[in-house]
C-alpha cells in the first residue's frame, strides 16, 4: 500500500514540476526563482524516494519553510 501512495505522490510532484513550477514548468521564467538547488519539489521527491512518504513530506515541508529571504543557508542544499 505504501508503494502505491509513494508512486502517487511522485506523480503529483512530477505533474507540478511539468506544468506549474516557475523553474521547470510551462511558466518557466528566465531567472531562476528557487533559492535552493535542487528545487524544493525535487528535494521532496528525492526525500520521498529515500525515506518514504511520511518522512519525505515532512522533510520537504521543512525545506519549504526554510525558503525565505531571512534564511542565511547556502544555495546548494542536497538531501542528506
Amino acid at each position: 500500500m505504501s508503494e502505491i501512495i509513494k508512486k502517487i505522490m511522485i506523480k503529483i510532484i512530477n505533474f507540478y514540476q511539468k506544468y506549474f513550477s516557475r523553474d521547470t514548468g510551462i511558466f518557466k521564467s528566465k531567472n531562476p526563482t528557487c533559492r535552493f538547488y535542487p528545487t524544493c519539489s525535487e528535494y521532496t521527491k528525492q526525500a520521498i524516494n529515500k525515506y518514504g512518504v511520511y518522512h519525505g513530506i515532512i522533510l520537504g515541508f521543512k525545506r519549504i519553510i526554510r525558503c525565505n529571504p531571512w534564511n542565511k543557508s547556502e544555495n546548494f542544499d542536497p538531501l542528506a
